[in-house]
């Protein structure tokens, strides 16, 4: 009988242990999920931080590494970035925007961040990087084209303008900034 009375006791002891380790598993579980959730939304934000830094030129390892030697403060770029969401509605949208703005900047060699992309929101559509402009040159001599005679000169280096006997495979096309 008192055999019987202990194996009650601890099957009855073991179920209760059972069921509170059933419970702090499900509770684990939850909060794994809410983590879930909470990084989903954080992801969206830095998708779009570590757009910006791609296109300053860094790669992933890159803003990692300078982010533990504290050259880069990741943290300061999370609440433009977040704003930089809500404003354009999704992820895709806000990286093109970012994409645009780093083109029209680069090409003028400015810098900018992301609270540049706030700025020229409303000019998103004409914003265009420059023009490169290419200058014709004939032994290290500037060129220009006449358009009334049609013909190629050379401005020699006293200033005197010489016509252009060469072939068009001599100039040399320079890009100028």
């Amino acid at each position: 009988m008192i055999l019987k009375l202990t194996k009650f006791l601890c099957i009855g002891f073991l179920s209760k242990n059972m069921s509170k380790k059933n419970q702090k598993s499900k509770i684990k579980k939850q909060k794994l999920a809410n983590k879930k959730k909470k990084k989903q939304k954080e992801t969206a934000i830095q998708e779009i931080v570590n757009h910006y830094f791609y296109t300053k030129g860094l790669s992933l390892g890159e803003i990692k590494e300078n982010a533990k030697k504290k050259k880069i403060i990741y943290s300061r770029f999370t609440r433009p970035a977040k704003q930089l969401l809500e404003l354009a509605g999704s992820v895709k949208k806000a990286k093109a925007a970012i994409d645009k703005v780093a083109e029209w900047a680069k090409s003028r060699d400015l810098d900018y961040a992301i609270e540049t992309v706030f700025k020229k929101w409303l000019e998103l559509d004409k914003l265009k990087p420059k023009e490169i402009v290419k200058k014709p040159y004939y032994n290290n001599n500037p060129m220009i084209w006449s358009e009334t005679r049609k013909k190629w000169y050379v401005i020699a280096p006293d200033g005197e303008w010489l016509e252009f006997a060469g072939k068009e495979e001599d100039i040399e096309w320079r890009i100028m900034k």
